[in-house]
């Protein structure tokens, strides 16, 4: 059990006992996160950001931590999401094993990690969590929450279940519900990581690590990040030179797209705790806005309180479509939002956003600058 925690970290203490959604309660939680840029006087040039299910809350570089963040691009002096005029705040997604409270950390009434002992998890409660972050730091409305993937799912719940918050949103790749492909996808993560001898029912540790199944979740996960049509342009069908393939395995790879997902895969494996995955993975299959306001998905988007909102998508994303990014901007404009959505026709799938900077870069920029 281990937790992998940037230099730059800091904290801060969540109530205790935290109420958890599905019942019980948290006992000496914290939230991790980074700032970046100055709040000005007015405290009203906050923006804060929500991440997908991996990654911690060092979004760029800073003084604390030079090295460069999972959003490197998109965040800093100039940047998209500009810290000469914005105030930037990433929290690490409660649940997670770098920084916040989750199954890797220690619980204070036995002095061992939680494991299975962590309550159960859901995007409500990760959405809480950062609202008591934002508040902590003297924040009563931010300017703008921004959310990918996971995150889109914790901006809506955030807004939702903390009306006035923010005065507006980006949407990117993310969801209302979680949908039946999405599902079934996460749903086999689970069962390779829970059916490999050394996950022995969330009780492991370094000597025994689940890798075996670990791996394969993550492959599972990196085939849906992307798109087919990546997949094609990038790799075809090469093969590996004879040099690279196992000569004793007549099963082994074989083709260099096989070899790109194994390294992929062997680098995630002992940087991310198992226990972690399968209560953030779950979390998003549980996730449904609607049962935020006791109604539909619909009902609960028309009930956000923003002044503007954009929902962006990536026509070739199979994990999270385009038609919960237009569903999230079609609801809210019910709700009487001036809400946007833009379909952008990148070619690199769910994970777009971390690397397709030629179209994110303007969009997100083009928004939060006519704030």
């Amino acid at each position: 059990m281990t937790e992998f925690i940037p230099p730059g970290t800091r904290w801060i203490d969540l109530p205790s006992p935290f109420a958890i959604k599905r019942g019980g309660a948290l006992v000496s939680g914290r939230v991790a996160y980074e700032t970046w840029g100055q709040l000005d006087p007015a405290r009203g040039n906050a923006v804060l950001i929500l991440t997908g299910l991996s990654p911690d809350a060092h979004a760029a570089a800073s003084e604390a931590d030079p090295s460069p963040g999972w959003w490197e691009a998109m965040v800093g002096p100039g940047k998209a999401i500009d810290t000469d005029r914005w105030y930037v705040v990433c929290v690490n997604t409660l649940g997670s094993c770098k920084g916040s409270s989750g199954p890797a950390s220690i619980d204070p009434a036995t002095g061992a990690p939680w494991r299975l002992a962590f309550p159960e998890l859901s995007i409500e409660d990760i959405a809480d969590a950062a609202a008591h972050v934002v508040r902590a730091l003297g924040i009563a409305k931010l300017a703008c929450v921004i959310g990918n993937s996971m995150g889109g799912m914790s901006a809506l719940a955030l807004l939702a279940r903390h009306p006035g918050i923010a005065r507006s949103h980006v949407n990117i790749s993310g969801a209302a519900r979680a949908l039946p492909f999405s599902i079934a996808i996460r749903s086999l993560q689970r069962e390779a990581i829970r059916l490999d001898p050394n996950w022995n029912n969330g009780d492991y540790d370094e000597a025994h690590y689940p890798e075996s199944g670990m791996r394969m979740a993550r492959k599972l996960g990196v085939i849906t990040y992307r798109s087919a049509l990546e997949w094609d342009g990038r790799f075809g069908r090469v093969r590996l030179d004879s040099d690279r393939r196992d000569g004793e395995d007549p099963f082994g790879l074989e083709f260099e797209v096989e070899s790109y997902l194994e390294a992929h895969a062997r680098r995630f494996v002992r940087n991310f705790d198992p226990n972690c995955y399968l209560y953030l993975s779950r979390s998003m299959d549980w996730f449904d806005l609607g049962e935020s306001c006791a109604g539909t998905t619909e009902a609960g988007l028309a009930a956000i309180q923003v002044e503007r909102a954009l929902a962006i998508g990536v026509g070739t994303d199979i994990l999270f479509p385009l038609q919960q990014q237009e569903q999230i901007a079609d609801g809210l404009r019910a709700g009487g939002v001036q809400a946007e959505f833009l379909a952008l026709p990148s070619p690199q799938g769910h994970d777009a956003f971390l690397v397709d900077f030629e179209r994110f870069t303007p969009a997100v920029g083009g928004f939060l600058g006519a704030l």
